[in-house]
């Protein structure tokens, strides 16, 4: 039985770096659904190992910050005929390998890392909207609202690309039914995270605060992600939904809150 009814269907997906990555478990679900794959990377050397992982779909190279090779690849689709039923946004970017109290970020910083992780949805998104069917469906994937400070700068940026979700719903209803949301993960085993200082201690931390004291995985995160691109989910428009295992629900845990007061 085809649940999620995206047989046959075509979705763009970009951000797949390798196969710890939030868009590999999502186009993989996608993929065992029966779904049409086509992909973008930002380098032409990670085409091969996007390849592999996906040796019968097409890929692009795509650079946000290069408006022009968001256009070539419109137009590459425009001419073969192609339409979309959705559009994975699984890109981000922030120099915090030297972290900073935030109140000395850097603008030149803060510029590349919203234009790479929260306006590049915006850009993608109305560059694509004449290929996208009536109903086609957009997800991003963004952060939980834990605000924790080794996310940095990125913080405030993520909550931005949760706002966009609403506004880009609103302004596309004036022509169409397509639909924007954000899937908001919890702390997750990748490789892009294990690149933020401090983090590994912030998923063990995450980890107990979860109600099953298990963290959260990243194809849990996927799954939800298909189900938002699926028209399974056509009631859904314009939020960020929390995919975090209860940790929102469950910040005064007793287990935790006993250690913290037993070390004081």
């Amino acid at each position: 039985m085809d649940f999620l009814g995206i047989k046959d269907k075509t979705f763009f997906i970009t951000g797949v770096a390798n196969k710890k990555s939030v868009a590999y478990f999502s186009a993989k679900v996608l993929e065992e659904a029966g779904a049409k794959l086509i992909f973008s990377v930002q380098r032409e050397e990670q085409i091969s190992k996007v390849e592999k992982l996906f040796p019968e779909s097409e890929i692009f190279i795509m650079d946000v910050e290069n408006e022009e090779t968001i256009k070539q690849i419109v137009s590459a689709l425009e001419s073969r005929g192609v339409v979309l039923s959705g559009l994975l946004h699984s890109i981000a970017f922030a120099n915090l390998m030297e972290p900073k109290p935030f109140h000395e970020t850097k603008w030149e910083d803060w510029a590349q890392a919203d234009r790479i992780s929260c306006f590049s949805l915006v850009a993608i998104s109305g560059a694509l909207k004449n290929l996208f069917v009536e109903n086609a469906s957009v997800v991003t994937i963004s952060i939980s609202d834990t605000k924790a400070t080794s996310y940095g700068y990125l913080g405030p940026i993520k909550a931005s690309l949760d706002t966009s979700v609403a506004y880009l719903a609103k302004s596309f209803s004036d022509f169409s039914k397509v639909r924007f949301n954000a899937v908001c993960a919890g702390p997750l085993k990748t490789s892009a995270s294990a690149g933020i200082p401090g983090y590994i201690d912030n998923y063990i931390f995450a980890e107990k605060l979860t109600m099953r004291k298990e963290a959260l995985k990243t194809d849990e995160v996927a799954n939800t992600v298909a189900f938002l691109l699926s028209p399974r989910s056509s009631g859904i428009n314009g939020i960020g939904l929390r995919v975090d295992a209860g940790m929102r629900a469950n910040s005064f845990d007793e287990e935790v809150v006993k250690v913290v007061a037993n070390n004081l």
